[in-house]
């Protein structure tokens, strides 16, 4: 399952967000998304948990709990929506 993680502080790096879930259970990916101009976080990441039942005790256990000084919103990701090419 793949898990939105939001509202994260610009200092969370993907190995906070990789040990953090891992105590719900194997994380197979973490990343928290970067600005390519600034290089800085864009404030939101992504967990991949291959378990199901993992990453519903995950969100259960992490939404609104603080990380950093900020209370991280976790769901389930959305699928992305196509979006029309830039020209």
């Amino acid at each position: 399952m793949n898990i939105y993680v939001g509202n994260l502080a610009y200092g969370v790096t993907d190995a906070d967000l990789h040990a953090l879930f891992s105590a719900s259970g194997e994380v197979s990916a973490a990343s928290v998304i970067m600005d390519k101009m600034t290089g800085q976080s864009k404030g939101f990441g992504f967990v991949e948990m291959p378990s199901n039942a993992d990453a519903a005790s995950a969100i259960k256990a992490l939404n609104e709990q603080p990380l950093k000084g900020r209370n991280m919103r976790v769901n389930e990701a959305k699928p992305r929506e196509p979006r029309a090419p830039r020209y």
